[in-house]
């Protein structure tokens, strides 16, 4: 996940208190930030959160100390953000499950079909915590060491979430199967 040149600089710019280069560096983060959003959140929810998330990355972008980091920066911040708005909405039910186990749960070699993925993660099978994993490592296609660093969680819960994931991805699977 790698920041482009033009945003590292957009971002300098920006810090310096240059509003065009703010602006671009807001489009340029926009459609990303809204796709992870809209797999964490829901679509209907995904507008509201994104409009948060764009306010606090202009109010903070002045504490970003290495511009070239800025993308992961901004995957944290709609990731707190959209956690949040879970919990106020008490969507947020999720019990971590049994870690130990699935600690040592190898990352999965295939990539679940667009269609099944996209689906799941609009569905409410998934809790937000397994929804961000998924959508960050099969959307965005980052590794899990970054999903770990983004979402601030170790990488075990990381691999515990996606084997939930996609242990309930084959469960829909099999059902529409059967049907």
């Amino acid at each position: 996940m790698a920041t482009s040149k033009q945003e590292a600089q957009w971002v300098l710019r920006a810090q310096c208190h240059d509003r065009e280069a703010l602006e671009l560096l807001l489009r340029s983060a926009q459609p990303f930030l809204r796709r992870y959003l809209c797999s964490v959140v829901g679509k209907t929810s995904a507008d509201d959160v994104l409009q948060d998330v764009l306010v606090l990355v202009c109010r903070k972008l002045t504490w970003l100390h290495t511009p070239e980091l800025f993308r992961p920066w901004a995957y944290r911040i709609a990731s707190r953000t959209a956690f949040r708005h879970l919990k106020k909405e008490r969507v947020w039910s999720e019990q971590v499950r049994e870690e130990a186990v699935l600690h040592a749960t190898p990352a999965p070699e295939t990539r679940p079909p667009d269609e099944v993925l996209n689906n799941l993660l609009q569905s409410d099978v998934l809790s937000a915590a397994s929804r961000a994993v998924l959508a960050l490592h099969f959307q965005e296609e980052l590794p899990l060491s970054d999903v770990a660093a983004i979402l601030q969680i170790p990488l075990g819960t990381v691999k515990s979430r996606l084997a939930y994931g996609l242990a309930a991805l084959r469960k829909q699977f099999v059902l529409k199967r059967s049907f």
